[in-house]
């Protein structure tokens, strides 16, 4: 029998995720943003002038991507690049006054986003939500070379290979 993706909780999961994108998109466009330049602005806003590679690290993505969305953010004067005084090679951002007050109404199109989304849940399901989405990432985050049953998988995997490959010689043979 077929694996039913359509029933599975990894497919699901991708709709909401699409569907969150999606959402959260047309929030952002309605404040000058494009989904992503929002975590940019947040991430200063903890802890600004942090270098390109710290930025990086912190949004999980690769430091051309950071690169790409700084200069966009630059050229609509939301952040500023400064080259440090000590190390010519590099450059930190921050955040402008005016990609300060910006953060603001990306707080409030998350709020809204947050609504929109858990709209008919409780607190005790959004709760519970949140603990199972932070297992599903930890899980998701391990790496398969640490993972001891991705072993377990390869090895049915080749077995079986393996036998059908047995079959297939022996059905030649015959």
């Amino acid at each position: 029998m077929a694996f039913n993706y359509k029933k599975s909780i990894t497919f699901r999961l991708v709709q909401a995720a699409k569907a969150q994108r999606a959402r959260s998109g047309s929030h952002l466009m309605r404040i000058g943003l494009h989904p992503g330049q929002e975590l940019v602005l947040k991430v200063l806003a903890d802890t600004d002038g942090r270098t390109m590679s710290q930025l990086a690290l912190a949004l999980g993505v690769q430091p051309p991507t950071v690169t790409k969305m700084v200069t966009r953010l630059s050229s609509q004067g939301y952040v500023r690049r400064q080259v440090s005084d000590s190390d010519g090679r590099l450059a930190r951002v921050y955040l402008t006054d005016v990609g300060r007050e910006l953060v603001l109404s990306v707080d409030k199109a998350w709020k809204r986003l947050e609504r929109e989304a858990m709209s008919g849940l409780d607190d005790k399901d959004r709760k519970k939500l949140r603990k199972l989405l932070r297992q599903v990432e930890k899980n998701l985050s391990i790496s398969i070379d640490d993972d001891p049953e991705h072993e377990a998988d390869l090895d049915t995997d080749d077995d079986k290979a393996e036998e059908d490959s047995k079959k297939s010689k022996e059905l030649s043979a015959a």
